[in-house]
């Protein structure tokens, strides 16, 4: 079954987040916490700031998909965002993946979101090839940017002091 995702499956998504930075090659990277993400996909106040979709089978939860809204200049319409889509090796060939991505396309037509995206590791080839048999289309001139840590902070901190 995929449906959105409620506070009490918060934990077994950071399980998953954990299993998906072993698969991609950085097990220590995660520092989110339960609370992290309830902050994201269950604040207080406010809105929501991200969203989460999970596969379960048998009442547990094997799969994510955990995504955000993104915005383009040249349509002037929100898109989605999938930031990781994950699920659990010994789920995997069943189609979660599948009908993981198939709910986001839905909310993409139901919202009319001209636009889906996501990133995939260079390496990860089964990956790609699941999504180009979804239609899925490499953006190959694009190269993903980052700025963390020390030179986030100097470039926010550039122009503070007058």
């Amino acid at each position: 079954m995929i449906r959105p995702a409620t506070p009490e499956d918060l934990p077994a998504i950071l399980r998953l987040v954990r299993e998906l930075a072993g698969y991609e090659r950085e097990p220590d990277a995660v520092t989110g916490t339960v609370e992290d993400f309830t902050g994201c996909l269950f604040p207080e106040e406010g809105r929501p700031t991200a969203w989460a979709h999970v596969a379960e089978v048998q009442g547990q939860v094997v799969g994510i998909a955990v995504w955000f809204l993104t915005f383009s200049t040249w349509t002037g319409r929100n898109g989605l965002w999938l930031e990781d889509l994950y699920v659990s090796p010994g789920f995997r060939g069943r189609g979660l993946g599948r009908d993981l991505m198939a709910a986001l396309a839905r909310i993409c037509l139901e919202r009319g979101y001209p636009r889906m995206e996501w990133t995939v590791l260079d390496w990860n080839t089964p990956a790609q090839e699941v999504y180009r048999h979804l239609g899925a289309e490499p953006m190959a001139e694009w190269t993903t940017q980052r700025l963390t840590g020390e030179p986030l902070a100097a470039l926010g901190a550039r122009g503070t002091d007058g």
